[in-house]
């Protein structure tokens, strides 16, 4: 007998150390970024079950009325995001804020907690509702969102 495998044996051979090369980047695929994602929280969920420091999350609720202040070195803001319920999340972040971002508006955060509560905002998303205009074309008639949709649903 020779000790030279077959053609079936060496194509099988072959498919499991693919299976195990394909199953070896995707174990060091979800290790790479297994701090990375990033979960959604609500101030409730906050209150509830608390973050660890520095893990990267999401936070997201409505920026809380007369809660919004700007620091002394004019770019970083503190503000307060609330939900449905009477839990509070104290925010800061430095940047140039979103044009729709005021306060009573929904508003998503990515950043981390850090240990004294405070949730640290790498960015800001402000959220709109689904009759967003832009500024532009606020005072075109025409261009209101009930007439959008009436012109839509007369080409259809």
């Amino acid at each position: 007998m020779s000790s030279v495998l077959k053609a079936k044996h060496q194509r099988l051979v072959l498919i499991i150390i693919a299976l195990i090369a394909i199953i070896g980047a995707g174990l060091l695929a979800s290790y790479a970024l297994r701090n990375e994602a990033s979960l959604f929280y609500t101030p409730d969920q906050i209150a509830a079950n608390p973050p660890a420091p520095g893990q990267a999350i999401r936070l997201g609720g409505m920026v809380q009325e007369g809660s919004l202040s700007t620091m002394a070195d004019g770019i970083t803001v503190s503000f307060t995001v609330t939900d449905k319920e009477s839990s509070t999340v104290p925010v800061r972040y430095t940047g140039i804020l979103p044009d729709l971002f005021v306060e009573g508006s929904g508003v998503v955060a990515d950043g981390r907690m850090d240990p004294d509560g405070t949730f640290i905002a790498d960015e800001l998303l402000a959220k709109h509702d689904e009759n967003y205009v832009p500024r532009e074309l606020q005072d075109m008639d025409q261009h209101s969102p009930d007439k959008t949709l009436e012109t839509l649903e007369s080409v259809t």
